[in-house]
C-alpha cells in the first residue's frame, strides 16, 4: 500500500502564543513537537506497511523548521518525507490549508490512504484531515479506532460514534482520521534516527504545486480572526464553615438567599422545607 500520512508541528500545549494583530499562531521561536495524535497514525501507517508492503511518506505544511517533524517521523519507521513550505502559505486557516495539501498530493502521485491524526492540538478544530478529502474528493472516516481488514482495494474500520462504534467499509483511495486507541505508537529507534538524518526531504513551494495564488494564505482564508483577548478568571464568594447545627443552618440561609437574588430556584423548589 502507499500511504500517506498528513502530520502537524505544534507548540507544547502551555507555550502556544497569538499574534494579537493578525490573529494568527506565533510559531518562530517557540519549542515544537509532533501534534501527539498524528503519532497514532504513523503507528497505523507503519503497521499496515508491515502487513501489506509498500510505502509510507510522512508530509506537512509549515515553516522550513517543521522538517524536525518529518525527521521524527523517519525515525520512527516512515520512508519518506514532504515538506510544504513558503511564505505565501502563512496564517492559512483549515480551508486554505487543506487546499494546499490537497495540491501537494496531487503533486505526491497515486496513493491507496491518507491517515492524520483526529486533530491538532493547537487549533482543536479536526477539520484539516475532512476538508484535504473534499478537495481531492475521496471517501473519509473520521474517528476510526481500529483497522479491521484492510487491502489495496477497501479499508474495514470501526468508527468511534455517540453510541458506541461503528463498523465500515470504504474504498480505496480514502482518508481516515484516528483515535488514540488505534495503535500505540512506537518510540524512534537508533537505526530509525541513523536513517532519519539521512533521509532528505522533499520541499515544495508554491512555485512547485498547480495552485491557485488567491486561495493560499490570510487571503484564500474564508475565516478570519477578528479579536484576541485573553479572560481573566475571577472567583470573588464567601465561605461559611458549618463547625455545628446552628452555622450550618445559618449557610443554608446564605446559599438559598444568594439562589433567589439571581432568581436560579423556581416556586417549587422550597415546598415542603428543608
Amino acid at each position: 500500500m502507499n500511504i500517506l500520512v498528513a502530520i502537524k508541528q505544534v507548540p507544547d500545549t502551555d507555550k502556544v502564543r497569538m499574534d494579537p494583530l493578525t490573529g494568527t499562531m506565533v510559531r518562530e521561536g517557540v519549542d515544537t513537537i509532533v501534534n501527539p495524535l498524528d503519532l497514532y497514525a504513523i503507528e497505523l501507517a507503519i503497521r499496515l506497511r508491515e502487513k501489506h508492503g509498500g510505502k509510507v511518506t510522512a508530509f506537512t505544511m509549515g515553516p522550513p523548521a517543521a522538517d524536525k517533524a518529518l525527521k521524527e517521523a523517519i525515525a520512527m519507521g516512515c520512508d519518506a518525507g514532504v515538506l510544504i513550505t513558503d511564505r505565501a502559505f502563512s496564517g492559512s486557516d483549515t480551508w486554505a490549508t487543506s487546499y494546499a495539501l490537497s495540491r501537494a498530493v496531487a503533486k505526491m502521485g497515486a496513493f491507496d490512504l491518507i491517515l492524520a491524526g483526529e486533530r491538532a492540538t493547537d487549533g482543536d478544530t479536526g477539520q484539516v484531515g475532512p476538508c484535504l478529502a473534499a478537495w481531492l474528493d475521496i471517501p473519509v472516516l473520521t474517528y476510526v479506532g481500529s483497522v479491521e481488514a484492510s487491502d489495496n482495494r477497501s479499508i474495514v474500520a470501526r468508527r468511534l460514534v455517540e453510541e458506541g462504534y461503528q463498523r465500515v467499509r470504504v474504498q480505496t483511495p480514502c482518508l481516515l482520521t484516528v483515535v488514540k486507541e488505534v495503535a500505540n505508537p512506537r518510540l524512534p529507534t537508533l537505526r530509525g534516527k541513523k536513517f532519519a538524518r539521512q533521509t532528505k526531504i522533499a520541499v515544495y513551494g508554491a512555485a512547485d504545486l498547480d495552485v491557485e495564488p488567491a486561495c493560499l494564505g490570510l487571503k484564500g482564508s474564508p475565516t478570519k480572526v477578528s479579536k484576541i483577548f485573553y479572560p481573566k478568571v475571577t472567583r470573588g464568594g464567601r465561605l461559611v464553615k458549618a463547625s455545628d447545627e446552628a452555622s450550618a443552618a445559618m449557610a443554608v440561609d446564605q446559599l438559598i438567599a444568594f439562589l433567589e437574588e439571581r432568581d436560579l430556584l423556581g416556586a417549587g423548589d422550597l415546598a415542603g422545607g428543608r
